[in-house]
């Protein structure tokens, strides 16, 4: 099976990418051709997507069973895959987002068939627009869409809101016991998914037939509160977490964009069924619990200098919201 994965060696995608390789597929990365996303056992296509003249001109003699674009985020996007595309492939996949999904939610368990509806983040918009597009694609001219939809997804990235993601910041402050910030009580209820447990569901639906036109998420079945997650990270990290609890929507008001990703996401309990994936993907079945997971994360960052990257810029952001929030 010959496939073109645009991007592939990101957070999420590596795996999947990995795991390509390992089932002995043919898999092509187009990207920019940066030391640091080479795979061996992948070909490499170096282009800017954006740059269509030089797409065509290296996709022109190639047709692709499947088309997987890992870094699509606008209708622009899509616009443009879809003409350079469209005579080029049997499935285009769209990564999408699960906090697509509505916000707050009507019903507490999300299926695929939960609205789309977020008006807290743009991010999620223009995720919902996407889809939108793709949907009338898919009926007006019969362009081969399948939509994915993975929730907060890790493994080169430490999944919390605030001092995380592609920063150490959070771990250095939990080694040095300063204080960090959980957003809300802690209570509500969330789910995290390694990216080897996501790229088995990924990958089955790959040039899967039946999952034309249809749209899933895939997420791990581990239900934990934020207060768990916070603990297994400091776990991880050899200490007790200093938590400080204060609400999302004051949070908010600091930064935009984080107002988005909590009100909009990470504020809401989540509890995915994940009915559908395993339906068309038998194999599916997540066994990677967060506490194990987080611990070779952080082994990852810790591995190498550079990863380690701790930024004033935060500290000064998290001190600046405890020390306004607590004061007398």
């Amino acid at each position: 099976m010959k496939i073109l994965f645009i991007g592939g060696t990101g957070n999420i995608s590596r795996a999947s990418s990995a795991l390509a390789i390992e089932r002995g597929m043919d898999l092509y990365l187009l990207n920019r051709g940066n030391t640091s996303t080479a795979m061996e056992g992948a070909r490499n296509l170096k282009a800017d997507i954006n740059d269509k003249s030089k797409v065509l001109s290296l996709i022109k003699e190639h047709y692709f069973d499947v088309v997987v674009n890992w870094i699509a985020f606008t209708p622009e996007d899509i616009q443009r895959d879809y003409e350079l595309f469209k005579d080029h492939t049997d499935q285009y996949i769209f990564i999408s987002s699960a906090s697509c999904y509505q916000k707050p939610l009507s019903y507490p368990v999300i299926t695929e068939s939960t609205p789309l509806i977020n008006p807290f983040w743009d991010y999620s918009r223009s995720k919902i627009a996407c889809e939108d597009l793709l949907t009338n694609l898919y009926r007006q001219h019969d362009f081969p869409i399948t939509i994915v939809r993975p929730s907060l997804t890790y493994d080169t990235v430490i999944p919390v809101p605030i001092g995380g993601w592609k920063e150490y910041t959070i771990i250095d402050r939990i080694k040095k016991g300063k204080k960090i910030i959980v957003h809300g009580d802690g209570s509500s209820l969330w789910t995290i998914t390694h990216a080897n447990d996501f790229a088995i569901g990924f990958l089955g639906l790959i040039g899967h037939q039946q999952a034309i036109g249809q749209s899933f998420h895939i997420t791990s079945d581990e239900i934990l509160t934020w207060n768990q997650i916070y603990d297994a990270v400091a776990l991880a990290a050899g200490k007790q977490a200093m938590k400080v609890y204060i609400p999302s929507d004051y949070l908010g008001t600091f930064d935009k964009n984080l107002r988005g990703s909590l009100l909009g996401d990470k504020a809401v309990s989540t509890i995915f069924d994940n009915s559908k994936i395993r339906s068309f993907v038998p194999e599916f079945n997540p066994v990677i619990r967060f506490k194990d997971g987080i611990r070779n994360t952080i082994h990852w960052f810790e591995e190498k200098q550079e990863r380690m990257i701790i930024k004033n810029k935060t500290n000064e952001f998290m001190d600046r919201i405890i020390n306004t929030y607590t004061r007398p």
